[in-house]
């Protein structure tokens, strides 16, 4: 019999190995659209981005919320690099830009052979230091960027490594979010558009197969948007309702239900088992038995 628990739909009893059986709680809140939380295992700091607002905020380890960056030409996905420094999507510019030790910007990249990149979205970092980045068209409509045509006939999947700026894959409707396995074999792509889960093999040409590998099922609100893998190699993932976990094999786990339409979220605090959560207007925490992966 599988057990149920306040704030989480079980699917597969094996969820109670991931996740805490505590409830959701609320950090802060008063936001028109967050996304984009990474950990500072340092600084022991969370930043994340507000996307209509034009802000990156950082929430300290006393719990205090500041402005980071003002604006932040309506940022959306970052990352840390392997030496610690802030990758950051920026939908206003279609660039993804890089913040030196001094807090200036550097460009890493605007363009695909010549034309703008749409907006890109999200971005992680291989421990190699290759960047993986989505750039679907989101952040060039009135809601989340700034209205603008498109100069790209399609939406992609990018590496940015020793040989520049390489598109993977334009076979992707709405990339989103994305995240590598524990090997770094693979690449996991959210597909918004089309409601799934793809995955990717990455080879040193570009990537191979590209499979459904999970769908995020539900009838509440939410779409496939952030992904991650815990350090056990569970993929976590944005979708109807909350996050949901898959096991490995991608079996479906179950969901961590939460009351706001969810766009990302990270793991932080010195153990990396509180889940931080983005999610519309409000910034929530949740506990997982499983820690998840340090940034550098």
């Amino acid at each position: 019999m599988i057990e149920a628990v306040p704030g989480i739909e079980v699917r597969d009893p094996r969820l109670h190995d991931v996740v805490a059986d505590e409830p959701l709680r609320p950090t802060v809140t008063g936001f028109r659209f967050l996304e984009g939380p990474v950990w500072h295992p340092e600084e022991r700091s969370l930043v994340f981005s507000d996307i209509p607002a034009s802000r990156i905020l950082k929430l300290s380890a006393d719990g205090a919320v500041s402005i980071f960056r003002d604006p932040s030409n309506m940022a959306n996905g970052n990352a840390y690099d392997r030496e610690g420094r802030l990758l950051t999507c920026e939908h206003a510019t279609s660039q993804l830009v890089r913040q030196e030790a001094d807090g200036s910007l550097v460009t890493l990249a605007d363009r695909y052979r010549s034309q703008e990149l749409n907006s890109p979205n999200d971005v992680v970092v291989a421990r190699d230091g290759t960047i993986y980045f989505t750039d679907p068209g989101y952040g060039r409509g009135a809601s989340y960027g700034v209205p603008r045509s498109r100069e790209l006939p399609f939406c992609g999947v990018y590496r940015l490594g020793e040989r520049g700026l390489e598109l993977l894959t334009d076979d992707v409707e709405g990339p989103n979010g994305l995240c590598l396995s524990l090997d770094e074999r693979f690449l996991f792509v959210a597909d918004t558009e089309r409601l799934h889960i793809r995955r990717f093999e990455l080879t040193e040409s570009g990537v191979a197969g590209g499979e459904i590998w999970a769908r995020t099922t539900g009838t509440g609100p939410g779409e496939p948007d952030g992904l991650k893998i815990d350090s056990a190699g569970n993929l976590f993932s944005c979708g109807p309702n909350g996050i949901h976990v898959f096991y490995p094999t991608g079996a479906p786990l179950g969901v961590i239900e939460v009351p706001e339409v969810t766009a990302n979220f990270t793991w932080g605090d010195d153990d990396l088992c509180t889940l931080y959560i983005c999610a519309s207007t409000t910034l929530y925490r949740f506990r997982t038995r499983v820690p998840g992966l340090r940034a550098f």
